[in-house]
């Protein structure tokens, strides 16, 4: 019965987090992280640290890079320190605002940011800098959905390599 539940929940953790992935509200490979976790929970399974510590950094590093990398995209295409932090700024912002918030927040903050604080800017120099910014969000967006994906196919690969412990 616990092996049964902690599978379907490990499961529903991996699709969760691919979503999640998509979705700014949902952290998507730290969830799917979660799902690996709990098929090592699985009695019959035996705990493999180094496994579960190294999809435990991907997912660190993904969480991490979600908010640095429409700033670094922002600074690719030539914004100052405002365009990028108002591009992280607008991120934060947008993620309450539904349902366009989260993919026009970085763009937006960025150029604000640039028009409102960067004194070197013009309305073309901030538009160029918030294009990086959405793409930076587009490229990080693209990352956690591969890693998510990644995590689910470990997962289905770590329940095949098991199967016979569960089902015997």
């Amino acid at each position: 019965m616990i092996t049964t539940l902690l599978l379907v929940l490990g499961i529903i953790c991996c699709l969760v987090g691919i979503v999640g992935s998509i979705v700014p509200i949902l952290p998507g490979p730290t969830l799917s992280w979660i799902g690996l976790l709990l098929f090592y929970f699985v009695p019959e399974v035996p705990m493999d640290y180094t496994f579960l510590g190294i999809t435990f950094a991907v997912a660190a590093i993904m969480f991490a890079l979600d908010y640095i990398v429409p700033a670094i995209g922002t600074k690719y295409f030539g914004g100052s320190k405002a365009g990028a932090y108002g591009s992280t700024i607008g991120l934060i912002i947008g993620l309450f605002i539904p349902p366009f918030g989260f993919l026009l927040g970085p763009f937006l903050g960025a150029f604000i940011g640039e028009i409102a604080f960067n004194s070197n800017s013009n309305s073309k120099h901030a538009f160029k800098s918030a294009v990086g910014s959405f793409l930076g969000f587009l490229a990080g967006t693209f990352m956690k959905v591969m890693v998510a994906f990644i995590f689910l196919g470990l997962f289905v690969y770590k329940v095949y390599e098991n199967w016979g412990l569960f089902f015997s």
